[in-house]
């Protein structure tokens, strides 16, 4: 029996080891820290937690294949319609139903190199291509992108920010970006990281989308709201792109525990500005130790900096994974002499720039 052709080319995907695997690789015996991807290390909003448990005696009953409760969160917190909205396990899942539902075999989407994996690999599965156009200057090259786009482009990916380098397009960027773009090429913002954002010329696509049906909007639970383990996301859209995707969408495709935790983690209005300013003492504290090593951080919007080290940089995430500090790597993305670090609590921050000085001296 064989699967489709093109599906002999994708490779599974490998996650990263968990913290219990690499300590007993590695033989470690003291506290690791993970500052490797893109994790909130605050840990869930105590509502959340709650609500879980609350929750737990009922997990007995599937969910509400509507996500009523969470579509009212958001209308009242965003100011989104229900019938904008589609909830999805992870915004991942909803990069999967827009290429199912848009992108058919030899189809086109455009992609930024380098950027977020998923989007390439999902048009692969579905036996589309993926045209990809370097960043430029660490940037999304929008020039660049726009003379890619052809009459096979469905759809164009932007991360923004961008993941790995945590660069983000400002609002004039993006309008003169939509004027020039084909009527028929939807733009899929993939806002993952947006809460983070500081620089007031960044505007989410959130502000604009019903002005042009051709943007889609994706948000998650994984970051800012820390609730990375119980996969749940959101696409914000036009409704009747939202009704195509529905028809998509399993039935009981986001958990019991994942609504309650997410509903509960909007309504309690303290907790993300405290994750934001926690990740904003982190960014800043980073910055200037990183500087002081004389490594050259690059900067960010998110809650992650890459880190040029001036030398290959493989060695030296070795060298701190036997140090109990896992980062990562960003060869397999380009920058052989860059590392991806993870902003983490303080005391996490404190003991990864302790461990770099060791290791680069």
């Amino acid at each position: 029996m064989e699967a489709k052709p093109y599906l002999q080319q994708v490779p599974a995907y490998r996650p990263g080891k968990p913290i219990e695997e690499l300590r007993r690789e590695l033989g470690l015996k003291g506290e690791i820290i993970k500052l490797a991807s893109n994790e909130n290390p605050l840990g869930p909003s105590p509502q959340a937690l709650e609500a879980i448990i609350k929750t737990a005696p009922t997990v007995n009953r599937y969910p509400d294949g509507a996500a009523f409760e969470l579509r009212e969160a958001l209308k009242e917190t965003l100011g989104l319609s229900p019938r904008e909205v589609v909830i999805g396990n992870g915004s991942n899942e909803i990069i999967d139903f827009l290429i199912r539902a848009f992108v058919s075999e030899e189809e086109e989407i455009i992609i930024s190199r380098p950027t977020f994996l998923m989007y390439e690999r999902f048009v692969r599965i579905a036996g589309g291509k993926a045209i990809s156009v370097p960043l430029k200057e660490m940037r999304h090259d929008l020039g660049g992108i726009l003379r890619a786009v052809t009459s096979k482009t469905k759809i164009i990916f932007l991360d923004n920010p961008n993941n790995p380098t945590g660069t983000a397009l400002k609002i004039g960027e993006l309008e003169s970006f939509l004027a020039d773009l084909p009527l028929n090429v939807l733009l899929v913002l993939d806002e993952a990281y947006f809460e983070f954002v500081r620089d007031q010329e960044v505007v989410s696509g959130l502000s604009f989308f019903r002005d042009d049906e051709r943007i889609i909007v994706l948000r998650t639970f994984s970051k800012a709201y820390g609730l990375a383990g119980l996969r749940i996301g959101y696409g914000v859209m036009a409704p009747k792109i939202a009704t195509i995707l529905e028809k998509i969408r399993q039935p009981f495709n986001t958990n019991l525990m994942a609504q309650v935790a997410a509903t509960a983690t909007l309504k309690d209005r303290n907790y993300l500005s405290r994750v934001q300013r926690i990740i904003w003492e982190g960014v800043d504290f980073l910055n200037r130790e990183l500087v002081a090593l004389g490594l050259l951080p690059y900067p960010t919007q998110t809650n992650f900096i890459l880190v040029d080290l001036r030398r290959p940089a493989r060695p030296v995430y070795e060298a701190l994974l036997h140090q109990g500090v896992i980062v990562r790597p960003m060869d397999s993305y380009g920058f052989e002499n860059c590392i991806r670090i993870t902003v983490g609590l303080p005391e996490e921050n404190q003991r990864l720039i302790k461990e770099l000085r060791e290791i680069l001296q």
